[in-house]
């Protein structure tokens, strides 16, 4: 079982310069379903049914939008994010993510939480009934997202980026 550091800044605290408290494993995983009850919002408003499409954004701005995607539940899906970012885990580059391609969310994550024990924020923006509905709405909002020149850090960002500036 591994831990992690919660490091608070001495503004947190009183004179002490930084404090270190090691979570397990089990206590990191009790903290991020804490955080998704609190951090996700549908702001669709439409009653939730079929494909949701959701950002993942810096909770200090969430107009930054870092991803966009789509899932059936994103309850489930945001807390995916969340343990395959391995917060317990020492930093070093996220070996354990398969495909290299991902690793800049997974990164982005663990950065967020190294920075005051952040974690990001999911914002439904929309309910699709079919998956091909879905996939377009998710492009577009990339799409939307490229064009305010914001930094995503999806995979499909490259080619989609290319295609923007041939619009």
């Amino acid at each position: 079982m591994g831990c992690s550091a919660w490091v608070l800044n001495s503004s947190e605290l009183s004179s002490t310069p930084r404090v270190v408290a090691l979570l397990s494993q089990t206590q990191l995983a009790r903290h991020i379903r804490g955080h998704v009850g609190v951090q996700l919002y549908d702001e669709s408003a439409v009653l939730p049914m079929g494909i949701a499409i959701y950002s993942l954004s810096d909770p200090r701005d969430i107009r930054d939008v870092r991803y966009v995607g789509q899932s059936a539940d994103p309850r489930r899906r945001f807390m995916q994010h969340l343990n395959a970012a391995k917060l317990w885990l020492p930093d070093e580059r996220p070996w354990w993510v398969k495909s290299p391609k991902l690793r800049p969310l997974y990164n982005w994550i663990r950065d967020l939480y190294r920075d005051e024990l952040r974690m990001p924020t999911m914002v439904v923006s929309a309910w699709l009934a079919t998956a091909a509905e879905a996939r377009v709405a998710e492009r577009t909002r990339i799409f939307e997202c490229l064009a305010q020149k914001l930094p995503l850090l999806n995979v499909e960002t490259e080619i989609l980026g290319r295609q923007t500036a041939l619009l």
